[in-house]
């Protein structure tokens, strides 16, 4: 695989989140480790004490040491050598995990010498419910005379649960991780969608630019021919063809461009020009391709004048125009136009269509975004024709929005400001 920088960038956050997620397992098996030790702490005093406090009601001396030996992480033995009863026992138990703050269930049994069997004591529980004991969980110790043995059952899910909240960020850390890496498979997914949809755009581009060019040549071709020159109104409609396919060839590179991404490529041409002109030949040109019989109507008042790109505010025209009457009824009515308004004016473009589901209202202007309609899959688009008008509203610096009509239809409406206005 080719090492890019965005490969470097994914590759360097996936060491940097494994690393830190390598670090908290190794805080939380420290932090497993201290929490073992100190409850085991507590239990080996608690459980000395209780010797000592035995031997001093024997009124005996403490000859031995050692008493306390782990047999297993939740298992003791513990040697008295000296006699001891058994509700004594239980009792110096509870006072003495009591001292140390050693809240958690546990059971014992003692040696009896002459049954040479462990009896069974009793289940301490924390808990009101009953629990499940385990008589047969304690061994004889070969060896010792007077001794008893505790276990800690809940021991284990004791160490788990005190700990808590390094689970807790341990779970976060590995669903940043999970994240992470979901979102780079998404990434690198629509990466090579993105790759897809440029190539896809490099192919129209020739689709497209090459029977436009053999239409310029056979029109060049055309116009310098005798009958063509000594008739006037067959030059007149070929000069229309040759400038007309020179006028697309030059608007299809563009607006490839812009669905490229390539918005560094526009450069806008801005000057006063007759707002109600262009829109009038905008009216004529969409009236004479459309099949349909449609009536537009336009209000705009003749004398205003805005700083615009004629080229690029033409062919949104011509594209909101084109979509009403694409999308319109058998019969279109479009009306094109102008409020006024304290800071500007607005240019608006309503149709009798059947409008846009509310919830594709707000991904119109997105690049290849296409509104699903049931009835239109004749004439569906690529989904470049609003971006490209968003585009260009966006190098204007003028705003534009689309909302549905209250009865039918919906309108386009776009902003122009004061300082782009002359009358």
């Amino acid at each position: 695989m080719k090492v890019t920088k965005l490969n470097s960038i994914i590759f360097i956050g996936f060491l940097a989140i494994v690393g830190v997620i390598v670090m908290q397992l190794l805080m939380l098996n420290k932090a497993y480790s201290f929490e073992k030790k100190e409850f085991e702490e507590k239990i080996h005093f608690a459980l000395q004490d209780v010797v000592k406090r035995i031997y001093r009601d024997n009124k005996t001396d403490l000859n031995i040491t050692n008493q306390v030996k782990k047999i297993t992480d939740d298992y003791y033995i513990v040697n008295i050598e000296d006699v001891f009863e058994h509700e004594i026992l239980e009792y110096y138990l509870k006072s003495e995990f009591s001292k140390v703050k050693l809240e958690m269930d546990y059971e014992y049994a003692i040696y009896d010498c002459a049954t040479d069997e462990m009896i069974y004591g009793s289940y301490i529980s924390q808990k009101k419910e009953p629990q499940k004991t385990c008589e047969n969980c304690f061994e004889k110790k070969e060896g010792l005379i007077y001794y008893f043995a505790i276990r800690f059952p809940e021991l284990k899910q004791q160490f788990i649960t005190s700990l808590g909240q390094y689970w807790i960020y341990t779970f976060i850390l590995f669903l940043v991780l999970i994240i992470y890496v979901y979102s780079v498979l998404l990434l690198l997914k629509q990466k090579k969608y993105t790759e897809l949809q440029t190539d896809f755009i490099n192919n129209m581009t020739h689709e497209f630019k090459t029977p436009l060019a053999s239409i310029l040549i056979a029109s060049q071709y055309a116009t310098h021919q005798e009958e063509i020159k000594n008739n006037p109104k067959l030059a007149k409609y070929m000069q229309i063809i040759t400038n007309q396919s020179t006028k697309l060839n030059l608007h299809i590179e563009r607006i490839l461009n812009v669905a490229k991404g390539d918005s560094k490529w526009i450069e806008l041409e801005k000057k006063p020009v007759n707002l109600y002109e262009i829109a009038e030949l905008v009216k004529e040109n969409s009236q004479l391709k459309s099949s349909k019989e449609c009536e537009i109507t336009i209000r705009i008042p003749t004398s205003i004048k805005i700083n615009v790109d004629e080229f690029h505010f033409t062919n949104i025209l011509y594209n909101l125009i084109d979509n009403a009457l694409k999308y319109g009824p058998e019969k279109p009515k479009i009306e094109i136009e102008t409020i006024q308004s304290g800071k500007g004016m607005e240019l608006r473009i309503s149709d009798n269509g059947s409008g846009i589901d509310p919830q594709h209202l707000d991904y119109v202007f997105d690049k290849f975004y296409r509104v699903p309609r049931e009835n239109k899959k004749d004439i569906e688009g690529f989904g470049i024709g609003l971006f490209y008008v968003k585009k260009i509203m966006d190098l204007h610096h003028w705003k534009i929005t689309i909302q549905n009509n209250a009865i039918q239809g919906i309108t386009v409406s776009i902003f122009i400001p004061n300082k782009d206005i002359y009358e």
